[in-house]
């Protein structure tokens, strides 16, 4: 997977990769924790990549920051292009969830 992160509008978007094989992460990826993003993608990717619209969903109207994430790549033989924000409660939650994904540290509350 690549994730590509842009912190504020107009900064530099910063790259990463995850590369598994299997339960381990390759040496190709850079995220600063790869197994806790493995891991936060093994458990999360599928309701999170390939989620239904729930027309009844009812999100909190808070601002969490103006970072943007976009992922992009193969999860389960299925293509991932998926797109991350924290402009509301529900948006918030799907990138904690992810949150080593993004570069945060395992066990961090997703701020980068």
């Amino acid at each position: 997977m690549t994730i590509t992160l842009t912190e504020s509008p107009g900064a530099t978007p910063r790259v990463f990769r995850l590369v598994a094989d299997g339960a381990t992460p390759s040496a190709a990826s850079n995220l600063p924790d790869s197994a806790a993003a493995l891991a936060a993608v093994e458990q999360h990717g599928e309701k999170i990549f390939f989620a239904l619209p729930d027309p009844t969903r009812v999100c909190t109207q808070q601002y969490g920051g103006p970072e943007i994430a976009v992922v992009t790549g193969w999860f389960e033989d299925q293509e991932v292009n998926a797109s991350f924000s924290r402009t509301d409660g529900c948006e918030i939650s799907r990138w904690q969830a992810l949150a080593p994904l993004f570069g945060a540290l395992a066990g961090s509350t997703g701020a980068v």
